[in-house]
């Protein structure tokens, strides 16, 4: 394992590592909102090491990343794409496959939009959102960020805890162990509550981005999911042509840690076609 600091959008300094195969192909795994890099623990552990080179970062506000509470180092989308750009370069990621988990799927929007698609070679939404703003949290965005966002973002210590333990509940239909919720509630409250309402505020939808997108996608979506709905991976498979959508039927919002064997063989899969 390797750690790195790397200087992202606006100069902002961002907590990298990476594991696996240096010589192999390269996955950069994007996480969601209030998470960390320790969301892919299932994946930088498993036999994926082996075969490619694994990448993970906490964005910006997140874990060992710099966390700057002004709203306006979140805003921008070009922030977002800067940062995913800096570290494709930093590390010298040859056509890597960018690997976005809920508010991951966001940044992975940003990224093409700033910066193209010419330097990846493939993209795997994962329970992602494509969209937020007014319409996705009528439709597609569900009572499981909804109902908990506003006290999550609660300066009162107690009511911003429970929020957060609502939330993760929420995320998951089949329940992970006790050592790892316990594991994902820290890192979760690493996470400053003005952060998670900052990140909360962006206006985005990203349709127009989808449309342009002409390389392989694989969209990951749990049918159970209340956090980021079925919906929107609909949505993700109308408007962009190259996407597959592979449903998990008993699965909540993160399938990739709620069926980690499944979802390891279909990304290795989604990655040796997309560099064949």
């Amino acid at each position: 394992m390797k750690i790195h600091t790397i200087k992202g959008g606006n100069e902002l300094k961002l907590h990298v590592r990476e594991w696996g195969n240096a010589d192999g192909p390269a996955i950069l795994m994007i996480h969601g909102w209030s998470q960390s890099y320790m969301s892919w623990q299932k994946q930088y552990e498993s036999d994926l090491a082996q075969e490619f080179r694994l990448v993970a970062l906490d964005l910006r506000g997140h874990g060992g990343s710099e966390a700057p509470l002004q709203l306006e180092a979140y805003a921008a989308s070009q922030f977002w794409a800067d940062d995913i750009a800096a570290i494709i370069t930093t590390l010298k990621l040859d056509q890597p496959i960018l690997t976005g988990w809920s508010y991951g799927g966001l940044v992975i929007g940003d990224y093409l939009r700033c910066h193209g698609q010419a330097k990846i070679a493939g993209l795997n939404f994962v329970g992602a959102a494509s969209a937020l703003n007014e319409s996705a949290f009528k439709n597609f965005i569900g009572p499981g960020f909804t109902q908990n966002f506003a006290a999550a973002g609660s300066a009162d210590m107690p009511t911003s805890i429970a929020a957060m333990i609502r939330f993760l509940y929420c995320c998951f239909e089949i329940p992970l162990s006790r050592a790892d919720f316990e594991v994902a509630l820290a890192y979760n409250m690493l996470v400053h509550p003005q952060v998670r309402l900052n990140l909360g505020t962006r206006d985005i939808d990203n349709v127009d981005v989808l449309r342009r997108t002409s390389i392989p996608v694989l969209v990951s979506q749990g049918r159970q999911d209340v956090v980021v709905l079925p919906a929107m991976a609909d949505i993700i498979a109308q408007h962009c042509k190259t996407a597959t959508v592979s449903w998990y039927d008993e699965v909540g919002h993160a399938p990739f840690l709620e069926d980690p064997e499944r979802y390891n063989d279909e990304l290795a899969t989604f990655v040796r076609r997309c560099r064949a």
